[in-house]
């Protein structure tokens, strides 16, 4: 049985930091697609960053560019997103999710695991 689970999430003013952490079972994250999605409150689930199984982040969201980052711990069967400088535009549910061994697409369709998400609000 594949699970995801978030955790990190929680309240910070704008220019705060967050880390978030997924903790994989059942899948492996090496090797496979690993994604970050955020859904904000009346709006579609959206990508946020990917990595793909060669380990190439892709910034599905330019406005996160220089200021999140992606990571796998392999040991670990993590994947992690560090949060910099967060504004309150970036409020929202963040989501962990798996594609498989290729990433055919950012779409939220193409990515089979999921997560529950983890609330992150960011006041002014």
């Amino acid at each position: 049985q594949v699970r995801l689970v978030e955790s990190g999430g929680g309240s910070v003013q704008a220019g705060g930091s967050l880390r978030l952490s997924c903790v994989v079972s059942g899948y492996t994250v090496r090797g496979n697609c690993m994604g970050w999605f955020r859904q904000a409150p009346g709006k579609e689930r959206e990508a946020v960053v990917i990595c793909t199984a060669a380990g190439i982040t892709y910034y599905a969201d330019d406005s996160v560019k220089g200021r999140f980052t992606i990571s796998r711990d392999i040991a670990k069967n993590t994947v992690e997103l560090q949060m910099n400088n967060l504004k309150p535009e970036d409020t929202a549910v963040y989501y962990c999710a798996a594609q498989g061994s290729y990433c055919y697409s950012r779409k939220p369709s193409f990515f089979q695991y999921w997560g529950q998400g983890t609330q992150v609000t960011v006041s002014s």
